[in-house]
């Protein structure tokens, strides 16, 4: 489980803006204003984020943007590089691929823009765009 103060940065591409539309295979319809935030390996591994596959601790976090656009609203870790692992590769809104979507268009945030992850506490993340 992430400590308080635990933070790290990632610059988005056009899969994570768009995830939704610009996909490389067509195994589901395209959908807009999907979005995600990735989790460097180094980031899940040291601060210990990990997806379902772990049973001791919960991959749903609690979050805002430090905007005031969302508030209390959750995150779930989930994916991983290797099948079975338990650390988690993206940050996406736990039942609505769109929510990180809608705070990305609001920003008008592009390609290219930088997103801080701060855990504010074990279980909960405050999203800022740097």
């Amino acid at each position: 489980m992430p400590n308080t103060g635990d933070t790290f940065l990632v610059t988005l591409k056009k899969t994570h803006l768009g995830w939704g539309t610009h996909r490389k295979t067509n195994s589901r319809p395209h959908i807009s204003n999907e979005g995600y935030i990735p989790i460097p390996v180094k980031y899940a591994r040291s601060f210990n984020i990990t997806n379902m596959h772990n049973k001791k601790q919960s991959n749903v976090y609690k979050f805002s943007t430090s905007d005031g656009f969302l508030k209390d609203k959750e995150l779930k870790a989930s994916g991983n590089s290797i099948k079975g692992n338990i650390y988690a590769k993206n940050l996406h809104g736990n039942g609505d691929l769109k929510l990180l979507g809608t705070w990305f268009n609001h920003l008008q945030l592009q390609v290219g823009d930088v997103i801080k992850i701060e855990f504010v506490s074990p279980i909960e993340i405050l999203l800022t765009k740097v």
